[in-house]
């Protein structure tokens, strides 16, 4: 498959990641699946897998240089101190190559399977941003769900951004939107200030819904 024929010359998908030794092989291997699905399909040209260590203490890091040495497709970027939510995903944008950047996290909360379907998504309905939202939050707990639930309520009613689960970390960006977007947010607002800043610039968002893990 070629660059010129392919929809996006490059898809970068990155992962914040704290002490997920668990969780870093798996979701790479999940990345790679989903990654030469699109390939194969005409959809991207290319992909990176980005790897954001956010200052881990365990075997994270040691982990993630490894399956860099041993696949080219794979980039490690590695913070000195720890960063928070925030950091880490404007590391991974500012890190990332591509013209079209997901982020998620390393413990794979949806099924990567629907990554193509998010990447058609955009093409068809030619949007900036695809943001997923979960089908079903009560596996989180009944009181993570009603936290939830108030916060997006109160997005919503602050900035009129209308966005079902704004903290779900499913987010399929063009890499355009941040031409003109520049995030500033270190904590776990980021998720909510990418919406505002790019929507309010004239960005379009398509919302899908998913299975939640």
């Amino acid at each position: 498959m070629t660059s010129t024929s392919a929809h996006f010359e490059k898809l970068s998908i990155f992962y914040p990641m704290w002490n997920e030794e668990e969780y870093v092989d798996r979701a790479i291997t999940a990345g790679r699946r989903a990654c030469s699905i699109l390939m194969e399909a005409g959809d991207i040209a290319d992909y990176e897998l980005i790897i954001v260590d956010d200052a881990s203490t365990d075997g994270t890091a040691a982990i993630a240089d490894r399956i860099a040495a041993e696949d080219p497709h794979v980039r490690v970027v590695h913070h000195a101190k720890n960063r928070k939510l925030g950091g880490a995903i404007k590391t991974g944008f500012a890190t990332a190559s591509g013209d079209l950047i997901l982020y998620t996290d390393a413990d794979l909360p949806f099924d990567m399977a629907e990554l193509p379907r998010a990447v058609r998504l955009m093409i068809d309905y030619d949007a900036d941003i695809i943001s997923a939202y979960r089908f079903d939050r009560t596996g989180e707990g009944y009181l993570r769900t009603i936290y939830t639930f108030c916060y997006n309520l109160l997005i919503r009613t602050l900035f009129g951004v209308k966005a079902r689960d704004i903290n779900f970390a499913f987010k399929l960006c063009r890499a355009r939107v941040f031409d003109h977007v520049e995030l500033k947010s270190e904590g776990s607002f980021i998720d909510a200030e990418l919406v505002i800043r790019a929507t309010r610039l004239g960005y379009e968002m398509l919302q899908f819904g998913v299975d939640y893990f």
